[in-house]
């Protein structure tokens, strides 16, 4: 049972981590070396200028297919994670213990639960993938030699650490019900089973109980 709610605690925090990374326009951050007052931010759907007054003005990008690929890929990825993590969520949820759901076919809650698990693994995959390809475009765009060093980089955002950690709840939550189904499962008390008595069984078909050391009486 603590496993289970361990799990479930994860999953659900990764999965509102990982809304939060799709949305916000916080995956790359970019300072100007001429203007330091003004702080640029990228996401997947938009770009932020931040100023020193605290005004943020924001557009959202252009075409889909004028977008980097990465982008493009990550916008998928992203919508499909989020999905994923809410399905696997309201699978895992029927398959609990403690949820009233299918108490009497307890078969049926570990299979719910097993697949909610895998499902949100799955989830947790499809964060980690756009997110880690985003920051490894940005690493090879900051340390590349032949742009020259007057020209600003890119740097790491917000959301990129977020979707870390949201890809990694997603796993290790998704993992936590998974395995919790091979504890229920050896933990499950097996059906109880009727038997009459001997002595009633005896007596109903017409004959008596002789003591087991019939002989030796006199």
């Amino acid at each position: 049972a603590k496993a289970q709610a361990g799990g479930m605690l994860l999953a659900l925090l990764g999965w509102v981590s990982s809304c939060v990374t799709t949305f916000v326009p916080l995956w790359k951050n970019l300072n100007l070396d001429l203007n330091e007052l003004e702080v640029w931010n990228m996401g997947l759907w938009q770009v932020c200028i931040t100023q020193e007054e605290g005004v943020v003005e924001c557009q959202a990008h252009g075409s889909f297919l004028a977008l980097p690929p990465e982008l493009r890929i990550s916008r998928l990825l992203m919508c499909l994670s989020n999905g994923l993590g809410l399905l696997g969520c309201l699978l895992a949820a029927l398959g609990l213990e403690g949820w009233r759901a299918c108490e009497d076919k307890p078969g049926r809650k570990q299979r719910l639960l097993l697949a909610g698990g895998a499902t949100l693994g799955t989830a947790g995959i499809t964060t980690l993938a756009p997110v880690s390809w985003v920051a490894y475009n940005t690493v090879l765009d900051f340390w590349d030699e032949t742009v020259p060093d007057i020209v600003p980089r890119w740097e790491f955002g917000e959301a990129t650490f977020l979707g870390w950690f949201a890809g990694a709840f997603l796993a290790t939550g998704g993992l936590l019900l998974a395995c919790s189904t091979r504890s229920t499962r050896t933990t499950t008390p097996p059906a109880p089973t009727c038997r009459q008595p001997p002595s009633t069984r005896g007596l109903a078909g017409g004959h008596h109980p002789h003591p087991k050391n019939a002989d030796l009486v006199i």
